[in-house]
């Protein structure tokens, strides 16, 4: 992705804009420092990473999972009965 400063930026709008129509989005930066992303309006939006799910049907949850290992820690609490 192509950067350009302000003053590039101002001098060279119309070129910028017609690039950026075409799907060359590009990073307009004061200084060094990155401020603003140009995009065109119908360019499709990023895909987020999805973190929800990212294991389902890869990992199994046992139906006695509230209860796994209750004497063995109720023995370790309250001690043998």
């Amino acid at each position: 992705m192509q950067t350009v400063n302000i003053h590039e930026a101002k001098t060279q709008l119309s070129k910028l804009v017609e690039q950026a129509a075409k799907g060359e989005s590009f990073i307009i930066a004061k200084a060094g420092k990155p401020m603003v992303q140009v995009v065109a309006l119908d360019a499709p939006a990023p895909k987020k990473k999805r973190r929800i799910g990212f294991l389902k049907d890869q990992i199994n949850v046992p139906d006695d999972f509230d209860t796994m290992f209750q004497k063995e820690i109720e023995e370790m609490f309250y001690g043998k009965e």
